[in-house]
């Protein structure tokens, strides 16, 4: 199998396995060796799935406030992990490809692998849960009928991005492309760059 059949497998393992007890607490076992690949990718799909139904439920309109700034915070500190694990897929690849010598022409990629990876993970939590919708016994024909085109047109930007992560990485391996890496910098939970929280403490 090559990287994103690899990565798409495991992928909806996670997402399985979320499933079985769908309830954001539920503590993660990860299943793969630890320091494998796979092991990154399940970690880093669980984190998008925990995320995904944690949106769900904060935009609950009967929400109660304080329950919705708690939730609000703990989107924040999910977003903080899954960037941080994106960078370390990044440096996971970086790794990988230490020793390629990049051509004298060799162009640069409007994203890193890890963050096209991202999306990747993030459009397997969208077919699953579309899927789900498509084949609702209890949504009307015309919402069944609605879900399943919007399915398939998911289905086919899952073998587009695919295909497209499967040359990035070769276009890497053949030195075609140099691979740099940006930290994302985040802002808003450092209490010394977010205005907010270093506006507060000098108070």
């Amino acid at each position: 199998m090559n990287f994103t059949e690899i990565a798409w497998a495991v992928f909806n393992r996670a997402i399985e396995d979320y499933h079985m007890f769908d309830d954001v607490n539920t503590l993660i076992n990860n299943p793969f060796e630890k320091d494998s690949l796979e092991r990154i990718l399940y970690a880093k799909n669980w984190i998008d799935t925990v995320q995904w139904h944690l949106e769900d439920i904060i935009r609950d309109e009967n929400i109660d406030p304080t329950e919705a700034l708690q939730l609000k915070r703990t989107i924040d500190a999910s977003n903080q992990k899954r960037t941080d694990l994106v960078e370390f897929i990044d440096g996971w690849f970086l790794k990988k490809f230490e020793n390629i010598t990049p051509k004298p022409d060799a162009k640069l990629n409007t994203e890193t692998p890890a963050w096209a990876v991202d999306r990747l993970s993030i459009l397997a939590l969208k077919v699953y849960h579309m899927s789900l919708e498509a084949h609702r016994e209890s949504a009307s024909e015309e919402h069944r009928a609605s879900c399943q085109k919007k399915l398939d047109v998911l289905l086919t930007q899952k073998i587009d991005l695919s295909t497209s992560i499967d040359q990035l990485l070769a276009d890497i391996e053949n030195g075609d492309v140099k691979m740099k890496v940006y930290k994302q910098m985040k802002m808003y939970n450092d209490e010394s760059l977010n205005p907010i929280l270093y506006q507060k403490g000098q108070k």
